[in-house]
């Protein structure tokens, strides 16, 4: 009795190309595992980047097999169900790069467009800038502070990077630096004087960027 043919080889699961959606998967795992502090610092950059590199479903597998998150990549042979449409996000604010409290409040947050310079005003009044909902029209922005006998609050989601710092004279000027884990991260600079008043710049932890302008980086 002649032996049934063997069906062709298929190309092994691991050495099938990697997707820009499988790619973020990973790398929403890793920032996952980084927030709850199952990664260092330099464990979680070094796994970005190995992320972002991948070119095979193959190396993206290790980088998260030792994580209670893992889910395995896999391809299944069966057609996929359509997921439900997701609601359009209503279309960013256009708003001014300036903002100004003077005896008052100037308040800026919800989903607008950042540019790439704010300047931000307070005399004896106040101004709250939120970016957390922002959508970054530019992969740096620069923050100038001017306080005098007022404040300054800036909050930035969790996973850009924050850096700069000030003059305080008879006030505070605190911007708690951070490096986002992500090297195409947006980056915010803040800088300016506080005279008999304050600023306050950090991250709101839970509250994430989703769209902005990649950073291109050299080399």
């Amino acid at each position: 009795m002649k032996k049934a043919e063997q069906p062709a080889t298929r190309v092994a699961e691991a050495e099938l190309r990697a997707s820009d959606a499988d790619r973020e998967r990973i790398a929403d795992l890793l920032r996952d595992a980084y927030a709850e502090g199952r990664l260092t610092v330099d464990e979680h950059a070094e796994r970005i980047e190995a992320a972002y590199t991948a070119r095979t479903l193959g190396e993206l597998a290790p980088l998260t097999r030792d994580l209670p998150t893992h889910r395995p990549l896999s391809v299944s042979m069966e057609k996929p169900v359509a997921a439900p449409p997701t609601p359009p996000l209503p279309p960013a604010r256009e708003e001014s790069a300036n903002l100004v409290a003077i005896f008052g409040g100037a308040v800026r947050k919800g989903r607008w467009r950042v540019g790439t310079h704010i300047r931000a005003t307070a005399a004896f009044g106040g101004v709250e800038l939120d970016l957390t909902d922002a959508v970054f029209e530019s992969p740096e922005v620069l923050i100038e502070v001017s306080a005098l006998f007022g404040g300054v609050s800036i909050r930035v989601p969790e996973n850009v990077t924050l850096v700069g710092g000030g003059v305080g004279i008879f006030g505070g000027f605190d911007v708690r630096e951070q490096t986002a884990p992500d090297p195409y991260a947006p980056v915010v600079r803040v800088k300016g004087t506080a005279i008999f008043g304050g600023c306050d710049a950090k991250a709101r932890r839970g509250k994430k960027v989703k769209e902005w302008v990649r950073r291109q980086l050299d080399g």
